[in-house]
């Protein structure tokens, strides 16, 4: 019993002493003399204002001051290290005087649009509109109408509508496949004035970006104008995974999986003259890094993937600046509370104890059966092989014919295969042309080629037997034998098993970023059991998930693999 005291006085003082430690932490904090200045574009302003005012409440000891470049000045050179810089990527920034340090916090994204009085309207949400269409509209004053970008016979004139000193114009003509001097139209002298007239006008389009066009009472796109779809993959219609323009959620989403064309994404950045280390602007931005997220989505900006996030706030905290928690609870409680808990808990024990020496043994539920959970370090890459990140693997025999499979990840997160189709013997393929199907019990997944040649072979057991892919994916489960046309070229864009094994462990964080979107759209009440306390996530996760989810999976690991 002496000994249960000592130990529980040690535990009582232990506690205490951490609790005075964060006390005079927390104190000099917030005694600190020094304030931030957050300096904005005049497009992320309205952000900044609301990352500033929420911060301040959760934190009512800092002092924040927000102000606006003005909308002329395009090149700036940060030289106080108390100033952060929140701007887009078409905000120059002079970096001949000295070197700035500089952080991803954000996505934006620039959209076509149309009014929302546009008799075309059905149309377009049908058939979309392709980057090659909308240039024709975009670089040539001639022949502007409906009809040649609809096929619909329409005379009906296109209103092209630009802005004077578009910021976003490389970016657009980037998108559009020609120079940015081509681009014309008829010019507005700022973006709100060309929304307006957008508005106004029923057969009007323009680009802006899609934070211009957010009404801050509803969080939604304002109802006098649309997005305009646009068909990425140019087949003459807007199909299921390319509809993602209905609302701002489904949008920034779309954004966020790679849905959208990249050429239109813009990132926001955090600037500063160096690396922060003043206490104050490390814990301003590791919110922002945070909590600070989810206001990107309310304020039209899309946020930043889990692997972005944990990059950051581990460069941040590099110079062991201790972050303050989100919340302003009182650490006394805390403490108070915890050493409830572990009295509790060092009592429970050694009740347990007791009855088990007395031989009271505790019944275990033997039928329970944990799910299999798989994390970053579950996946197996094997010596000797090369790696595509449209996750196959690719191995030179000793006879010049190279042995095609696919990775134990992709294996891992479908989940049992039930069938595949296959390319014919003898067939032409070429590196990333669709080469292989693979079906869960009616979903599937197009698996793109890693290198090209010609189909010499193919594993005939995976038509009886699929789910050797599976058990085996790296020796049984190969797929095709194929004679490569040019196997050095193609060697060049493939990767050894070191540098694999470590792109995979960030896929690993790609894929939890991936279903946590998934999952709150779709299976709100599941995903604490798909997405398991620790990192884990469960063997086989698409198995029981939509056709949608696959098709985004598709999308935005085996179309956008990067």
């Amino acid at each position: 019993m002496r000994t249960k005291n000592l130990i529980l006085i040690a535990l009582f003082i232990s506690i205490l002493s951490n609790v005075g430690y964060q006390k005079a932490f927390a104190s000099k904090c917030q005694n600190s003399p020094d304030s931030i200045t957050i300096v904005s574009s005049p497009d992320l302003y309205g952000l900044a204002s609301n990352w500033v005012g929420e911060y301040c409440k959760l934190h009512q000891s800092a002092k924040i001051k927000v102000l606006k470049i003005s909308d002329t000045q395009s090149e700036l050179t940060p030289n106080d290290e108390s100033h952060i810089y929140f701007l887009s990527d078409d905000v120059s920034l002079n970096q001949k005087k000295q070197p700035v340090w500089r952080m991803v916090v954000g996505i934006n994204a620039i959209v076509p649009i149309v009014s929302s009085n546009c008799p075309f309207l059905n149309e377009l949400n049908t058939k979309g509109i392709t980057s090659e269409k909308m240039a024709l509209l975009f670089k040539n004053a001639e022949n502007r109408n409906w009809g040649a970008i609809l096929d619909n016979g329409s005379k009906n004139p296109v209103n092209v509508f630009t802005i004077k000193e578009q910021l976003n114009k490389s970016e657009i003509a980037s998108f559009l496949k020609i120079e940015p001097s081509i681009i014309s139209g008829n010019n507005f002298d700022n973006s709100k004035e060309m929304i307006s007239e957008i508005a106004k006008t029923p057969y009007a389009i323009g680009f802006c970006q899609i934070s211009d066009i957010i009404d801050p009472t509803t969080n939604e796109i304002c109802s006098d104008v649309k997005l305009l779809p646009i068909d990425k993959n140019e087949n003459g219609k807007i199909d299921y995974s390319e509809k993602i323009y209905s609302n701002l959620s489904s949008f920034l989403r779309g954004v966020w999986i790679g849905k959208y064309p990249r050429e239109l994404n813009l990132n926001i950045y955090s600037y500063s003259a160096s690396v922060p280390t003043d206490e104050n602007a490390v814990a301003f931005l590791s919110w922002v890094m945070t909590d600070g997220q989810l206001l990107l989505n309310k304020n039209g900006f899309s946020d930043l993937a889990y692997s972005q996030r944990q990059l950051n706030l581990s460069k941040l905290n590099g110079n062991e600046v201790v972050v303050e928690q989100s919340k302003g609870y009182s650490v006394i409680p805390v403490a108070a509370g915890i050493i409830v808990i572990c009295i509790a808990l060092f009592f429970g024990i050694d009740i347990i104890s007791q009855r088990l020496r007395k031989g009271k043994v505790i019944a275990v539920n033997s039928s329970f059966k944990k799910p299999a959970l798989i994390n970053e370090q579950s996946f197996e890459v094997l010596d000797g092989l090369y790696f595509d990140k449209t996750h196959t693997w690719a191995f030179l025999e000793k006879n010049g014919i190279v042995s095609i499979g696919i990775d134990d990840f992709l294996q891992h997160v479908t989940g049992p295969i039930t069938r595949v189709i296959m390319r014919n013997l003898g067939d032409e393929v070429k590196k990333g042309e669709y080469f292989l199907t693979i079906i869960q019990e009616g979903k599937q997944l197009n698996i793109k080629a890693p290198i090209s040649g010609r189909v010499v072979a193919q594993n005939d057991k995976l038509i009886s037997n699929s789910e050797i892919l599976n058990t085996s994916p790296y020796t049984d489960g190969w797929i095709y034998k194929i004679e490569p046309t040019n196997w050095l070229r193609d060697t060049q864009f493939l990767v050894f098993a070191q540098g694999y094994r470590e792109w995979i462990r960030m896929e690993f964080l790609h894929l939890k970023d991936f279903l946590a979107v998934s999952l709150r759209a779709n299976y709100a009440e599941n995903a604490q059991v798909i997405l398991q306390d620790g990192g884990d996530i469960m063997d086989g996760v698409l198995k029981d998930l939509k056709p949608e989810v696959w098709e985004d999976f598709q999308s935005h690991f085996l179309d956008n693999s990067k």
